[in-house]
């Protein structure tokens, strides 16, 4: 009877703690099949409008580039929803760890850099708005993109390669697959990405408190001129800040809350006996949370290209106006057609 209490006390909170409880297995995975198809939908939409914008400036170059990364996040969601939902198969659940999960952080963290060059783009735009962009310029730019894409892609190839530990049951997580170099190397990729993300932070953060003081430097002038003329129109200055302040918003929404809540998580992960088991629990649901949230970007990316590229937005509508004219030309053929059936009948 002793040991049947004993095991009693000792199994039953582990139960309490267990990560795949409803809201891991089934509310997670329902928010991202919704992520996944907004996601794979305005990415679609996007990539087929970028396709027909040429790249004739620094921020229409780094849009196209989020929508690539945007979209092959979003192709990683299925397989994180079958893991979560507990409908992946060992040999599936082993892809996630070594490939799925390598592609999702790939992708943040080059949606990251990027949006910390948009930043500077913007702040410059705003600083110098009549200095133009160069061929060179251009060409420095999509160089530095494909370094970007080249270093992130050789930083996280070894994550894939060092999961080569065969699985001893069921059961596992994905450090378990990891041999003792990757365990180091996975180490070390987390140091990397936590500098990108503080120091884009920082980048994005500087950017726009310049950004402001210009604005409202422009603002000042602006409503100092309407006020000596008084037939001029007046500024704007809501839905001027309304828009430039958005790549702001995103950055916050998406990035900010999972790098805050990911330092306690891996400290509760690392320093086993400074937290309990709900406690970790805690830690585990709060990064998940958040990490979501980071998903969020794929569908939040596309209001960036609508509200803030000119082109993107005349490119849409010339393509969906041209739809809707063919649609009606071949309407009006169709009735043409059965008119002329009904005269000879």
């Amino acid at each position: 009877k002793i040991n049947s209490i004993s095991v009693t006390i000792v199994v039953g909170p582990s139960f309490l703690c267990f990560r795949n409880d409803i809201g891991m297995t089934t509310v997670f995975p329902l928010l991202y099949t919704v992520l996944f198809i907004l996601g794979l939908s305005l990415n679609g939409l996007a990539a087929w409008v970028f396709l027909r914008i040429p790249s004739k400036s620094h921020f229409s170059i780094y849009l196209k580039n989020i929508v690539v990364a945007d979209i092959i996040m979003t192709l990683t969601f299925p397989f994180k929803i079958l893991a979560d939902a507990n409908l992946a198969s060992v040999g599936e659940r082993v892809f996630v760890c070594r490939v799925s999960s390598v592609l999702f952080y790939l992708t943040m963290y080059i949606s990251i850099l990027f949006f910390g060059l948009i930043s500077i783009d913007r702040c410059r735009k705003t600083i110098w708005p009549f200095v133009g962009t160069s061929p060179r310029r251009l060409l420095h730019r999509k160089l530095l993109l494909g370094f970007i894409w080249t270093s992130l892609l050789a930083l996280s190839l070894p994550n894939v390669i060092l999961t080569s530990r065969p699985n001893t049951s069921s059961r596992f997580k994905c450090s378990d697959l990891k041999i003792e170099m990757g365990l180091k190397w996975h180490e070390l990729v987390n140091h990397v990405c936590q500098v990108i993300f503080w120091g884009n932070l920082v980048t994005v953060i500087v950017c726009y408190m310049l950004i402001s003081k210009e604005l409202y430097k422009s603002y000042d002038r602006t409503r100092a001129q309407h006020q000596a003329r008084p037939g001029t129109n007046a500024p704007h200055k809501k839905s001027i800040q309304a828009n430039v302040f958005l790549v702001l918003a995103v950055f916050f929404v998406c990035f900010v809350p999972f790098h805050f809540a990911r330092v306690p998580y891996t400290i509760s992960q690392t320093q086993v006996r400074m937290f309990n088991c709900q406690q970790k629990l805690f830690f585990f649901q709060l990064k998940e949370s958040t990490l979501w949230l980071s998903s969020l970007n794929s569908v939040l990316d596309p209001l960036i290209y609508f509200f803030l590229c000119k082109s993107f937005r005349s490119s849409l509508y010339i393509q969906l106006h041209r739809d809707k004219q063919e649609n009606n030309r071949i309407n009006y053929g169709t009735i043409s057609t059965m008119e002329t059936v009904q005269i000879l009948l």
